[in-house]
């Protein structure tokens, strides 16, 4: 299963980089386990310098802006054939 975490500070940008994937992963009939990272001390574990991030198996595909859902689905087509 796909572990997917949301970075920031749980801002309006942070929910909305949420919802994208959530519509990403209901498009591609995946599901995943999603984790909200808030703690900025967590947060610079990853290395991203702004926020809203998007991690996906441990890997930053995104941070500082918002992905569109194609860009998710790609990230998360990705991920799944390395898993």
């Amino acid at each position: 299963m796909l572990k997917i975490k949301v970075l920031g500070p749980g801002c309006e940008n942070c929910k909305n980089v949420e919802a994208v994937t959530r519509k990403a992963l209901a498009s591609l009939g995946q599901e995943a386990q999603i984790a909200k990272v808030t703690e900025r001390a967590e947060i610079t574990k990853y290395a991203v310098l702004a926020t809203p991030g998007l991690v996906i198996n441990e890997k930053v595909v995104c941070a500082g802006r918002i992905p569109t859902e194609a860009e998710v689905s790609t990230w998360l087509a990705n991920a799944l054939t390395l898993a």
